[in-house]
């Protein structure tokens, strides 16, 4: 089903029943990227998924003259009341980002938050990590440069950055067709991501539990700012996948569902006043069969 706005439709799926979870996917991608960790959770929580602007049902709002990343804001905005509140969020990559500047904003009912490896560009250099900020730019500069070339297949260099050497040729046909046929929404999302001036104090005003999930085997420039985020935002707690990389919501969805349902149960035992994870610990989470 679509939410209906005066601004055009936007995904709205939900699975199961219990405290409410919303999940949004990144880049390249819809609200089914997280079938697998949904079907892990939707026994015990109510999962509602979505997609960004220009990916499924969810309609582009942006343009290069205007990519704020607060129109990405407004449409999830829309999501959250559409699941009536309480909700715990879930942002993994583009979708993170996104999941942060909502959590800024603060005009939502979240209960909790986890990130999965945001790209936070802007971070890094707000926080004077100017070779990984680099590492970011040098990569979408690149593939974008060669996508307006004539290169239709230059979006696997962001995914490999991403997932590794190869990791676009792992894809299904169907996926990376989907990936090349988004590319130009794709190269909005940097510009929304390059044009979010994401700093510490920023994270500083998050006053929610958080937890921050990065894959061992990464990039180090995605490592790096995840831990920052970690860093900055007070109730945050980080943790590591073990020998996941980016793409963890697919090959590492049990841990991924694992972390996210004990983090929201967590707080639901609690209470989302209580101080849960004051301070930064960095745990990692074992592979099993997925």
């Amino acid at each position: 089903m679509v939410i209906v706005g005066t601004q055009g439709s936007i995904d709205y799926q939900e699975k199961g029943i219990g405290p409410t979870i919303v999940m949004v996917p990144g880049s390249c991608s819809t609200g089914a990227a997280w079938h697998k960790v949904v079907s892990r959770l939707s026994d015990r929580f109510r999962c509602v998924t979505t997609s960004l602007l220009g990916y499924g049902e969810t309609l582009e709002r942006r343009t290069i003259e205007d990519s704020s990343i607060s129109h990405e804001v407004e449409a999830l905005a829309s999501v959250v009341r559409k699941a009536c509140g309480p909700v715990h969020l879930v942002g993994h990559s583009f979708g993170g980002l996104v999941a942060i500047a909502l959590a800024i904003r603060n005009e939502a009912h979240l209960v909790s938050l986890t990130v999965v490896e945001a790209p936070a560009s802007e971070l890094l250099r707000e926080s004077g990590e100017f070779q990984y900020h680099n590492d970011f730019r040098q990569m979408s500069d690149s593939f974008i440069t060669a996508y307006r070339g004539g290169d239709k297949q230059a979006i696997a260099a962001m995914i490999d950055f991403y997932g590794g050497a190869r990791t676009y040729d792992s894809w299904p046909a169907a996926a990376r067709a989907y990936a090349i046929e988004t590319t130009p929404v794709n190269i909005l999302d940097w510009e929304s991501a390059y044009g979010f001036p994401l700093s510490p104090q920023l994270l500083a005003s998050i006053d929610v539990p958080t937890l921050v999930l990065r894959g061992q085997s990464s990039h180090q420039a995605v490592k790096r700012a995840n831990e920052l985020i970690s860093e900055c935002i007070e109730r945050a707690s980080l943790t590591t996948i073990d020998s996941a990389a980016h793409f963890m919501i697919t090959t590492h969805a049990n841990d991924v569902a694992e972390a996210i349902a004990h983090h929201v149960s967590q707080v639901e035992i609690a209470g989302p006043c209580d101080n849960l994870s004051a301070g930064v610990s960095d745990t990692e989470i074992m592979r099993r069969p997925t």
